[in-house]
């Protein structure tokens, strides 16, 4: 088994990195021999105890608050960044918000907020990280949308529209970037559990979310934050130098099963293409 650190001398920044998916892609970029700067807005607890377990790695480490609904502390984030790292290669934007409600209530002020943090902060602070970037030897993003940019889900319209435009966004900046020497690509994952489900969703617990899981994802299994760290990993490390611009879906197999077959897991007793097709 090989040993070699896939980002080893890399400096990363990882926005929303407090807790969950973020917190554990910045630990992961730290185990493959990156210093990393954590971003906080509200869980600093969780940041500075990752940024403790970054240095007894041996690398260097810190976290930094910003509220990512005011342009001025993006780029200021991306700043402090750069000045304590001496620069930045890799940027992971994670930090976002997820929100629903039904279409017809949602309001001016809760539009506003969940699209300048999704699609506004994450714009703005790949603009100051990359314009660095290409001054300074090229880089890599990875930006993390959501499966609901593919796929529909009830009263979450103004999030998915942000996931959405996250992969637009991916898309059409690693065309203008790639040849600037910065790749750009990004994640959708899926189901993956993490703190704020049992926080946001009431009785939610480990075993009833593993039966769940189990019945409706073809892996048979939620996701973790280290599936979508390793991930994190390796669209940043050399080994997908000709990737640029997808969107990766990680989510079991959530988007790939066709919502009308529920029971996917035994034979149909269905018989089509009879009369048509030799042996039906």
């Amino acid at each position: 088994m090989s040993t070699e650190m896939k980002l080893k001398g890399r400096k990363a920044l990882v926005s929303g990195s407090g807790t969950g998916i973020g917190r554990e892609i910045a630990l992961e970029f730290a185990r493959q021999g990156a210093d990393v700067v954590l971003h906080y807005a509200h869980s600093e607890a969780g940041a500075r105890s990752a940024v403790d377990e970054i240095k007894a790695m041996g690398r260097r480490a810190e976290a930094f608050k910003a509220n990512l609904g005011d342009v001025k502390e993006v780029q200021g984030l991306a700043d402090k960044a750069i000045e304590f790292m001496g620069g930045i290669d890799s940027l992971v934007n994670n930090a976002g918000i997820t929100f629903n409600k039904p279409f017809f209530k949602v309001e001016q002020d809760q539009f506003d907020t969940v699209f300048g943090v999704n699609i506004r902060a994450q714009f703005f602070l790949t603009q100051r990280v990359t314009k660095y970037m290409v001054n300074h030897g090229g880089g890599t993003v990875c930006n993390l949308t959501s499966i609901h940019g593919f796929s529909g889900a009830r009263e979450h319209s103004v999030y998915a529209a942000t996931k959405g435009a996250i992969i637009a966004f991916t898309r059409s900046l690693a065309v203008e970037m790639a040849h600037q020497g910065v790749r750009v690509n990004a994640i959708a994952p899926g189901w993956v559990t993490v703190d704020n489900y049992f926080k946001t969703i009431p009785g939610f617990n480990l075993e009833q979310a593993a039966k769940d899981a189990y019945n409706s994802v073809p892996v048979a299994r939620a996701g973790t934050p280290m599936d979508i760290a390793k991930l994190a990993v390796f669209l940043s490390c050399d080994d997908s130098g000709y990737i640029v611009g997808q969107t990766i879906i990680a989510d079991g197999g959530t988007t790939a099963l066709m919502s009308l077959m529920t029971d996917f897991r035994t034979e149909s007793k269905a018989s089509f293409g009879k009369g048509y097709v030799p042996g039906v």
